[in-house]
């Protein structure tokens, strides 16, 4: 009987470690793969260490979009702060001032240089279509 309790504890001990060490990694990976979302304020405020990739929201300034070839660079504000952004690549169709933008990038020496350009609408968003009917 004592041999089959120690039996049991082993297997149940063994089961804890491989779950401990199954946990570990998912978070690990997580942990890797998460880019957190800031606002101007919020992103001048903390404390973001060179070379962390993080996500910037906000609007697009008006009269702050500059075009260099495939260079875009303009402001992201959320009417409080204002963070100046360049991008080297093919903005989205909705990409315009005044409305809304999450950049996907690295800030460092007062300049946040975004990899990817993700352009944002409203929840109201009626197709083209919808809207001539409507309005007939």
């Amino acid at each position: 009987m004592l041999q089959n309790r120690k039996k049991r504890l082993q297997k149940f001990f063994i089961i804890m470690l491989l779950s401990a060490i199954g946990a570990s990694l998912v978070l690990f990976a997580l942990n890797s793969k998460l880019d957190l979302f800031y606002s101007p304020s919020e992103m001048l405020a903390a404390d973001i260490k060179p070379g962390y990739r993080i996500k910037l929201g906000g609007m697009v300034e008006i009269d702050s979009i500059k075009r260099e070839g495939t260079k875009v660079f303009f402001v992201v504000t959320d009417f409080e702060a204002k963070v100046p952004v360049s991008f080297d690549g093919i903005v989205p169709d909705l990409f315009k001032e005044n409305s809304g933008v999450v950049a996907l990038g690295f800030y460092s020496d007062g300049l946040f240089v975004a990899e990817k350009i993700f352009a944002k609408h409203d929840e109201n968003y009626m197709p083209p279509e919808l809207m001539i009917e409507s309005s007939s």
